[in-house]
Formats: C-alpha cells, structure tokens, sequence
C-alpha cells in the first residue's frame, strides 16, 4: 500500500470532501471543500467520483513523498514540481501525475485563489465519520485526526497500484475565474435593513478581511443599517447567507459555519457561485448581484454544463 509522507504541511491544509449532509440538527455543519467545483476537477482527472475526499490547500501548499509503492495524484487550482533522483519536474494544474516510490510533490505557492486540491486516485484511507471524511476544524472530527496536516503525518493510498493508462489534463483551463460580481437573492431578513442599505449592498465593493476563516468571509466597506436592531431569535442558516451582525459589516457564511445564527440575513448567495465565493483570498475585492429565482436556477445549470463540458475536454498527456 502506498503512503504519502508528509513532508511540509501548508498553512491549513485537510482532507475534504462534499461534506455531511443530514446532521445540521444535530448542530454539526456540512463542512467539506471550499470550492467543490475544483474538488470534483481534480477527482474526475484521475478517474474519481466527485465526491471523493481530497486535500485541501489554502494560501499555500503541501509537500508529499510517495513510500511504498507507487500513487497517482491531480492538481486542480496550483502549480507543482516532482522531486525524482536529483531532477525536478514540473506539474502544471489540472493535470495528473504518478509519483514512484521516493518521490516527492511539493505544490507551489497558491495565487490565484484561497484553495487548491490534490486528488489521490482512488482516494485516501481515512475514516468516515457521519458520512464524510471531511475535517470540521472546530469540531475535531473527520478528515485526519480532525485537525489540519503536520510535517511527519503519514497518509494511505487506498488503491494498491495506479491504473495502467497515460496521464491526463484538460485541454483548456475550466472557468474557474472569480466572478465580477457574486450572484446573490433577498435573505429571509432583507426587510430588517432599510432601502439605502440594500442598494448600498449591490453598489459597494467589500474586501474580504484577515479575520476571515472557514466558517466566514468576513467583510470590510461601508455598513449597512439594520431596522429595529440586528438581535434574532437564533434559527437555520443556509451556506452563502449573508448575515449582518451589529457591525454592519457583512458576513459569507461558507465551509465551517455554524449551523444556527442570530443576526439578520440580507441575502444569499446562489448555489452556483458558492464555489467562487470559496476562492476568494484575503484582500479580495467581491461585489453583489441581485438575481431572481429563475436566474439563480439558470446558473446552476449551467455550471452543471461548463463541468461537463471540461471533464469531456480531457485528453492524454503524450510523453
């Protein structure tokens, strides 16, 4: 069985995968990858489901050194260079590679996005825990060991061997763009703000603050005003609500949030661009779009569309 050796550990890189669904009652959160648009890229480029758990990188990124045998990874989101008798390789994103025993995988610093993932063909052996093997950071559950990857943590391949076949990429990089504007419908709470506070809200530019984590992209600009207090009974919160709290800065819930909250939601973003919310990094510039039912439904599918349409467009890497 293939292992693969931590060697440097990243910021906050985990294990992640679509996350739990079905405990929320329970106050445990969906957690699992930030931007599963990228997750599911770099599944299907070595043959996965899309729901396989992966690594998660965020800002910066992990080195692995293959043991034991012999493994087949993809990158999705980074660059990378393979470490093989004295020579360096280098490995573009969004495409696969197989690792030997005694190779080492160090992935570049992270640019353009907050996140990047590595998929393992046939995936890692680590536990499931409430169907997932996603980490939940606050929680300490799931993933490995509930925690983020130390330098010396030893992975598993579940696959014994890789598949006989030639590496693969997409021929074109899939649309992983952040967006202008992030789409966004009327929250529950929309009325609890006054007319200029929601039109300020659409018209603004926000930075995404250093206090951000993922749980929340917190939210630097101009306040928004509530009316008649920014205090609820708590209740349900959705991923992509936008709460605001007393501040009258806005808040992105995403990945780790709590799954109850008690301050008035203006809006949510819509499913399709929840991934692009997940690649914002710190500094980050982001505005809002208002859409209605019927465009938010469009774009889903249409995503939907755009990843097939990439997933049909890989081709093998001639060597």
């Amino acid at each position: 069985m293939t292992r693969l050796r931590v060697i440097k550990a990243g910021i906050c890189s985990t294990v992640q995968d679509f996350g739990r669904t079905g405990y929320r009652v329970y106050g445990v959160p969906q957690s699992g990858a930030l931007d599963r648009v990228s997750l599911e890229l770099a599944n299907r480029l070595v043959g996965n489901s899309a729901f396989v758990a992966a690594i998660e990188m965020m800002y910066s990124g992990v080195a692995l050194r293959a043991e034991g045998g012999s493994v087949r990874v993809a990158l999705a989101g980074a660059h990378a260079r393979i470490e093989r008798d004295g020579e360096t390789t280098p490995l573009g994103a969004f495409h696969s590679a197989t690792l030997a025993a005694g190779d080492t995988l160090r992935v570049a610093t992270i640019a353009k996005a907050a996140t990047a993932y590595l998929a393992i063909e046939g995936g890692l052996d680590v536990p499931r825990v409430l169907d997932s093997a996603s980490t939940y950071l606050r929680g300490a559950l799931g993933g490995y060991q509930g925690r983020p990857l130390r330098a010396g943590d030893v992975l598993t391949a579940k696959l014994e061997r890789p598949a006989d076949r030639a590496e693969r990429r997409y021929a074109s990089a899939p649309m992983l763009d952040t967006p202008s504007a992030l789409r966004i419908m009327r929250g529950p709470q929309s009325a609890r703000f006054d007319d200029a506070s929601r039109q300020r809200l659409l018209a603004a530019a926000y930075t995404v603050s250093t206090s951000s984590d993922r749980s929340g992209l917190r939210l630097e600009g101009e306040a928004l005003s509530h009316v008649g207090g920014f205090d609820l009974v708590s209740e349900g919160v959705a991923p992509g609500s936008i709460q605001v709290p007393g501040s009258g800065l806005p808040v992105i819930l995403i990945g780790d949030h709590p799954t109850v909250g008690g301050y008035p939601k203006i809006a949510t973003i819509v499913s399709a661009d929840l991934a692009a919310a997940g690649r914002l990094r710190i500094g980050s510039r982001v505005s809002f779009r208002e859409v209605d039912e019927e465009e938010a439904r469009s774009a889903r599918s249409e995503l939907r569309r755009e990843i097939e349409a990439a997933v049909a467009s890989v081709q093998d890497v001639r060597t």
